[in-house]
């Protein structure tokens, strides 16, 4: 504690603003809990960038810790870039001060000397991907939280390939942060540098993502979409693509159309949680609707609820877009002949059926940590190889490589497409689901997130993960364990025979289980929430469609069972 108050003290200093200044005072005084959770550590990037609550300290979100951040950015674009005229684009999402932090960091880089182009109003993710490549410039950055609560907020940095951060840059730009001190930023803005942009890169983008998301899908007349933004950023975009692919009964949840960082009409803005979907699956019913979509509130998530066998709305999970998406990429492909350098890509704790499908086609199957940026890395680390398309398990997709990241825009466009051929063709979304687990294997995950807030959560967090590694289990619903991959070492072991292979990917804290049917269970906690995660996946042979409904049924049970077996 004595730490933690020395860290608070040096806050008090002229340098800091008078209401920083009365707060931390208030805090020392009267809330040393409060204090200790606001100054223990200090923010770190994650998967997902910098992502936290908002409010003073050093383990807060707030314009020092952005400002130093952005200070170290700058610091490091100008020693890698010597001789260059730098330039950063800067987006920001429907969050309580995405404004006012976004105009801080914009003013922090110009005072570096760095040109910044700044939307001036809120912008999706994608397009701010898209936007990097599109303005030639070094670096992005977009200020979100994702789905998180409204006390949250985040800061995620793209290099000139327009995807996210990742080794070395991250590391190298993640010491230059930790080696200044708050004394260090240039808050002297250089108005001259920053310049507002919005309509012609919007163009841009649009026209790009109809151009990747469109295959001129028949039946578009009379195919009805419910989409909602849920108070998020893709109200500027998702009507305007759906719009110029041709979709005109498109009933927009008006409710939450405005964005409102408060997102009042829902308790969580995650498209993965049915409440989310819950107002706009309600108008699908009331006007037989065929889909409804929603996104996240930056626009990089997308959920899908489609009508089942019994004609109900149901909302399926990530993975199981994500095969129907990459299934049909890889079918446009086909008809045009695969030149052999295709791949498709997913992550470690995402479906197997990924690759499943990719050996059936012929195409490369590529797996990576989670997180979008590692996707994104492959396109940049393969340039002789074509990305098709790709996502993981919690609800991002990416279409081609005109945007970096995922990609909820065009990825909507790409479901609808979907869905309203397969109508035409008197087949639906979710019969072609199943018509692709006849092909390539019935598989079916689970995920069970467990919330750990503050410094006691993350310690419950790390003795999980270690009593998950170091107590394996024997069996998974009786079926024997084979397999132990161990992300941190990088060694995957068969428990069987003491086999040992190496795993050729980055080193992340990440378990996971494989047993001889097949059945994997991963752990992992959150980048970029107080979460520990466990994903399930099982599988099983469905012979024909008509057996659905009851080899569905058995995979539901052996889900609950391993839950059970794992006091989850």
């Amino acid at each position: 504690m004595d730490s933690i108050t020395a860290t608070a003290k040096t806050w008090l200093t002229d340098f800091f603003d008078a209401q920083t200044k009365e707060e931390i005072e208030n805090l020392m005084a009267n809330d040393t809990e409060e204090l200790k959770e606001r100054f223990y550590k200090n923010l770190e990037f994650g998967t997902g960038g910098m992502r936290g609550v908002m409010g003073v300290g050093t383990n807060r979100i707030n314009k020092y810790t952005l400002g130093k951040s952005t200070q170290g950015l700058s610091n490091y674009l100008k020693s890698t870039y010597p001789n260059e005229e730098l330039k950063v684009v800067i987006a920001y999402d429907c969050r309580h001060n995405s404004d006012t932090l976004s105009q801080v960091v914009a003013e922090v880089l110009s005072a570096n000397g760095i040109k910044v182009f700044r939307f001036s109003e809120l912008r999706t993710t994608p397009e701010l991907s898209f936007a990097v490549r599109h303005l030639d410039c070094h670096a992005g950055i977009v200020l979100t939280a994702s789905h998180n609560p409204p006390e949250y907020n985040g800061y995620k940095v793209y290099w000139g390939d327009g995807g996210q951060i990742v080794p070395p840059q991250d590391g190298e730009i993640i010491a230059e942060i930790d080696s200044l001190s708050f004394e260090d930023i240039k808050f002297e803005a250089n108005h001259g540098l920053i310049e507002a942009i919005d309509a012609e890169v919007d163009e841009a983008f649009f026209e790009e993502s109809v151009k990747n998301g469109n295959f001129n899908a028949a039946g578009k007349d009379d195919f009805k979409i419910v989409f909602t933004s849920i108070h998020g950023t893709s109200i500027t975009a998702i009507p305007e693509v759906l719009k110029r692919a041709g979709y005109k009964n498109v009933t927009v949840i008006e409710e939450q159309a405005k964005p409102d960082g408060n997102f009042p009409t829902v308790k969580s803005p995650n498209p993965e949680e049915p409440e989310a979907l819950a107002m706009a699956i309600k108008k699908a019913e009331e006007i037989g609707a065929d889909m409804v979509v929603g996104t996240d509130p930056d626009s990089d998530r997308l959920g899908i609820a489609v009508r089942n066998l019994d004609g109900e709305m149901e909302l399926l999970n990530g993975n199981q877009t994500m095969v129907l998406m990459t299934k049909f990429l890889l079918d446009q492909y086909k008809a045009k002949g695969l030149k052999g350098n295709e791949f498709v890509a997913s992550t470690i704790v995402s479906t197997p059926m990924m690759e499943q499908m990719a050996k059936a086609y012929g195409v490369e199957f590529k797996t990576a940590l989670t997180g979008f940026k590692w996707i994104g890395k492959m396109i940049k680390d393969f340039p002789e190889s074509t990305f098709v398309g790709g996502g993981e398990e919690s609800f991002g997709y990416m279409v081609g490589d005109f945007v970096r990241d995922k990609d909820a825009v065009t990825s909507t466009l790409l479901a609808c497409e979907i869905a309203a051929q397969a109508k035409a063709n008197g087949s639906s979304f979710y019969q072609d689901l199943i018509d692709a687990y006849v092909a390539f294997g019935f598989y079916k995950e689970k995920l069970i997130s467990i919330t750990k807030k503050g410094m006691s959560g993350a310690e419950e967090i790390k003795q999980m993960l270690k009593d998950f590694k170091e107590n394996p289990v024997a069996s998974v619903q009786g079926s024997k364990l084979l397999w132990i991959e161990d992300y941190n070492t990088s060694i995957a072991k068969n428990v069987q025979t003491g086999e040992e292979k190496a795993i050729d990917i980055p080193k992340s804290n990440v378990l996971i289980y494989e047993t001889e049917d097949g059945t994997r269970i991963a752990a992992r906690p959150s980048g970029t929430e107080p979460k520990v995660k466990f994903y399930m996946s099982t599988n099983a042979t469905l012979a024909k469609a008509e057996d659905f409904k009851s080899v569905n049924s058995q995979l539901d049970s052996k889900l609950e069972g391993i839950v059970a077996e794992l006091n989850l």
